[in-house]
């Protein structure tokens, strides 16, 4: 009797706690969005003051709303929480291998007068739209106007998502964007190469003269936009990436780097070998240029790479270690 008097009152009990973390769940969901909208008024305002036009205002914002998986997905980045060799080998394999010589082969006119007029590898450029957006297929369906909106409402990166969507409602108001196409990442990048909208701003070019800017519908505008992007931050053509290596000997910690934000101490190979760091297929590192050594995963044993200046400028395009690593490893099995 007893038993069942006790299993009664833990059932009871364990219905009101769900029922309260319903509730308090429900009203954190009704008090970000009644807060988003106050956010939203004064955003708009500003937005006026700095220059946008009322109708421009009146037609980004018209769907507008608080995008409340955007924050979950901002949380949960996998360039924050998987390891190097599972990060690489989801985005660096045979499938897409196969899939950018056969995109080569069908565009191969494009892709050559691209690289000779932006001085920037064809195979990169493969690797980018690869892991970007599987070739255009995985552009995303986002509305980004909500998306940005979202995130700059959020605390964690007010300013610079702040600062993305009043760029985009520039470009909205200089009729280079049609608003009614703006559908991508929860992040707010859009096209083939997931340009964010200062990129848009900065690098985006209309290469087929049709006197529009079409970064997902348009390969030509896509390609040669990501060429002068990657081009215009110091890409320097047939200089390497990184060399994978091996630590035969205990590094100081002051010589490893793991952070995309700063990239230090870089060296010339020779005192690398003097280190005791070699090449990971064990033959030798051949290149007069200086290195600097990463630990994506942080961990003693786990993967090292020596990067050298083009490998910085992949992190310009997306401030990830991991994500560095799979660009450059694509394409150099794109190479081969």
């Amino acid at each position: 009797m007893i038993k069942k008097f006790m299993s009664t009152i833990y059932k009871i009990l364990t219905f009101f706690l769900m029922f309260q973390i319903l509730v308090v769940g429900f009203s954190f969901k009704i008090n970000a969005e009644e807060n988003f909208e106050t956010w939203l008024s004064s955003y708009k305002k500003s937005a006026l003051v700095k220059g946008v036009s009322q109708k421009t205002i009146d037609i980004a914002f018209k769907n507008v709303k608080f995008l409340e998986q955007v924050i979950k997905y901002d949380r949960k980045q996998p360039e924050f929480f998987e390891d190097t060799k599972t990060y690489v080998d989801k985005r660096a394999n045979i499938t897409r291998v196969r899939t950018a010589r056969k995109l080569l082969k069908e565009n191969k006119i494009l892709f050559v007068d691209v690289e000779n007029k932006f001085f920037v590898e064809k195979e990169i450029l493969l690797a980018l739209w690869g892991i970007e957006t599987n070739f255009g297929k995985h552009v995303g369906k986002m509305d980004i106007i909500s998306s940005l909106a979202t995130l700059s409402y959020d605390k964690r990166r007010r300013d610079f998502f702040s600062s993305q969507l009043l760029t985009l409602l520039k470009l909205i108001d200089n009729n280079l964007i049609n608003p009614n196409t703006l559908y991508g990442s929860w992040a707010g990048a859009y096209g083939n190469f997931q340009f964010m909208p200062s990129s848009i701003k900065r690098y985006a070019i209309d290469y087929d003269n049709n006197n529009k800017i079409e970064l997902k519908s348009s390969l030509d505008d896509s390609l040669a936009s990501a060429a002068n992007y990657i081009n215009s931050i110091g890409w320097k053509k047939g200089q390497p990436c990184f060399f994978r290596v091996k630590l035969t000997n205990n590094i100081k910690d002051k010589y490893i780097n793991l952070s995309a934000r700063t990239i230090s101490n870089r060296l010339k190979i020779k005192k690398w070998k003097k280190k005791g760091v070699i090449n990971f297929d064990g033959t030798e590192l051949k290149t007069n240029l200086k290195a600097a050594l990463i630990l994506p995963d942080g961990k003693p044993g786990s993967p090292a790479f020596l990067v050298f200046k083009n490998y910085e400028k992949i992190l310009k395009w997306n401030r990830s270690l991991r994500f560095g690593i799979s660009v450059c490893t694509l394409a150099n099995m794109i190479r081969i």
